[in-house]
């Protein structure tokens, strides 16, 4: 029955029956953050602003030097308070354009941003998390019906990487491919703690994506991925991938929001390989899923049209801790 109810909420949100189609994320409210003091920053915002038609208003400039990896509260909240100084009230959803800094003490710079510094969260990495209003939700204005402007980050190491993640967003928005949707039961039990709400094997025709679950700690050669989540400390095969435009991508690890960490595989992995989002948490959060990407939450606001941003954000209950990157307005099944 489990299957059957999954399958039919899926296949009505491929027919815009879910959540909204009209809801994806528009330019006009979107805000993009540049580093001043980070030439990659720079560059990258403007090629984004020119390939999104970004209105020139909607850039923020900051001043960040020696790109710190982690910020601790007070210099977080002058940060805040700077960008926010400087967005309108139509301005829905923020992107910052770095690569670091991504965490704030234990939180992550994204969560922080859009649901405030929680301290209470440091006291316990371990623990709960803070349920998220905007879990499930279909709001077209988060900001006007919960007080919250998602934020994503756009990771600026490689000028050239972050140009062709920039244009695989971009891309994603002029055809719906046949595509397929992986999620994999992996070897290592902790981190599949969220495979009970992988959606079921099967095939949502109007929007020409196969469901595959897989009792395997890798896929191989694969060419027509749309989404692809796992629970693995480092996934392999990633160079013999190929996803399509717009793909999001993550994988149930303990740090895979530490960019710049090597304890575990980096979510940066994904946008190297590919996709066009990820997610990943900045700090040990134990294995609780309210704190990674529900699946079926996920996979049917994105079949429904929501941008990137906006799916990946309505699908974490408890995000304190985790970091969202990748290109917010990529939205491949926007009508």
């Amino acid at each position: 029955m489990f299957s059957i109810a999954v399958l039919t909420l899926l296949s009505g949100a491929a027919r815009g029956q879910g959540a909204p189609a009209a809801s994806a994320l528009q330019a006009a409210q979107l805000a993009v953050v540049v580093n001043d003091a980070e030439p990659n920053s720079v560059e990258i915002a403007e090629y984004y602003r020119q390939a999104r038609a970004i209105p020139a208003k909607n850039m923020v400039h900051v001043r960040i030097p020696n790109r710190p990896r982690r910020l601790d509260a007070e210099q977080f909240r002058q940060l805040k308070e700077h960008i926010e100084a400087q967005l309108g009230p139509e301005i829905q959803a923020v992107l910052m354009v770095w690569t670091a800094p991504y965490a704030v003490e234990c939180n992550a710079i994204t969560a922080a941003f859009t649901l405030g510094f929680d301290a209470e969260q440091c006291l316990k990495p371990c623990g709960p998390g803070k349920p998220s209003a905007y879990f499930n939700a279909a709001s077209a204005r988060p900001m006007l019906d919960f007080g919250m402007r998602l934020s994503m980050l756009l990771p600026t190491d490689s000028v050239e990487q972050a140009k062709a993640l920039i244009d695989r967003g971009n891309a994603s928005g002029f055809r719906m491919p046949s595509a397929a949707a992986y999620y994999l039961s992996t070897s290592e039990a902790a981190r599949n703690s969220r495979a009970q709400f992988f959606p079921p094997a099967g095939v949502v025709r109007q929007r020409k994506l196969t469901i595959k679950r897989l009792q395997a700690d890798s896929i191989e050669g694969v060419r027509d991925i749309m989404v692809y989540q796992t629970g693995m400390a480092r996934v392999a095969k990633l160079d013999t991938l190929q996803f399509l435009p717009g793909a999001l991508a993550d994988h149930l690890t303990s740090v895979g929001g530490d960019l710049l960490g090597e304890s575990q595989m980096s979510s940066l992995r994904w946008l190297e390989a590919g996709a066009t989002a990820s997610y990943g948490t900045v700090t040990e959060p134990c294995n609780y899923w309210q704190k990674f990407p529900h699946p079926t939450v996920l996979l049917q606001h994105y079949l429904s049209g929501a941008s990137a941003i906006e799916a990946y954000w309505r699908s974490v209950a408890w995000p304190a801790q985790g970091l969202f990157i990748g290109e917010p307005l990529a939205a491949p099944y926007r009508r």
